[in-house]
């Protein structure tokens, strides 16, 4: 028997989802454009959004870290709907590596992306949200907005910060009638590995975290090998996105996989010292 909490709205207005280029995003698309939505998927390239098109999804060029790029996004919609009814605030990426080395334009860029990108699209949306009394938007945050870990300080850092807004946003607008959802996925395999080795800085053998890298790179690939246990599909995930973008009375947050459910709790129930020791060991700072 389906639950009343579970059933879901009628496709009634349109769907803004962002990073739709690969992974969760682009599954996302697929599957809300197949439920019957009205659904714009964006990225960066619009070339890479071919196949999205072929099904009937309206594609958009979109840079969340741009703020032309933003307003020309929320503009199109509302031109033809009135409002957007769902955004999907997708669009993310990881920056990995000691913070020591991090540049701050780098970690800028992370929060640009991760962070100020979903809020912004959230602050243009909610004008017309509010005028119709009817909106929802789903920011896809990660277990890493609960749970910090060596090497990856500047990421998590971007999803904590996504968890803090959403939990602030929700309240303020819920007299409006809209809702504001998190979706916490545990580990995905998608291209989401790639591009986070990639943000590992590079600053030569005479680095003292040589070896930390090294390691932080094999752990990470290991973390995410789709063959590993509790690493799921970006189809699992986008699944959930759906349910709480569409169902009537969504929880306030989904956490996705068993790692992304008992991670928290372990992570709460064990010393900070504990953690560091067992980390360190996992991730070296200094060959032994």
């Amino acid at each position: 028997m389906t639950r009343a909490s579970d059933r879901h709205a009628a496709p009634a207005s349109p769907v803004l989802i962002t990073g739709c280029s690969s992974g969760v995003g682009r599954a996302a698309a697929t599957i809300f454009r197949t439920a019957g939505y009205e659904t714009f998927a964006t990225a960066r390239d619009p070339s890479t959004l071919d196949d999205l098109r072929a099904i009937g999804c309206r594609t958009l060029a979109l840079d969340v870290t741009s703020e032309d790029a933003r307003r020309a996004a929320v503009e199109t919609v509302e031109r033809e709907f009135g409002a957007v009814g769902i955004l999907v605030n997708n669009a993310g990426y990881g920056q990995y590596g000691p913070l020591e080395e991090i540049s701050l334009d780098a970690l800028r860029l992370q929060f640009e992306t991760n962070v100020f990108g979903g809020l912004r699209l959230a602050q243009l949306v909610l004008p017309a949200m509010r005028r119709a009394r009817h909106g929802r938007i789903v920011n896809v945050s990660s277990v890493a907005g609960r749970v910090s870990s060596i090497g990856g300080g500047a990421y998590h850092a971007s999803k904590f910060a996504v968890e803090a807004l959403t939990d602030a946003l929700r309240p303020e607008v819920e007299p409006f009638g809209i809702d504001v959802v998190n979706v916490l996925p545990g580990p995905i395999a998608t291209r989401f590995e790639t591009t986070l080795l990639k943000t590992i800085p590079d600053t030569g053998q005479q680095s003292p975290y040589t070896y930390f890298k090294q390691r932080l790179a094999e752990r990470m690939h290991n973390f995410l090998n789709p063959q590993k246990l509790g690493v799921m599909s970006a189809e699992t995930v986008a699944r959930v996105v759906f349910k709480a973008a569409t169902a009537r009375r969504p929880k306030t947050r989904y956490s996705v996989g068993f790692i992304a459910h008992l991670g928290p709790i372990g992570r709460a129930l064990t010393p900070d010292r504990v953690v560091d020791v067992m980390t360190r060991r996992t991730v070296p700072v200094e060959k032994k």
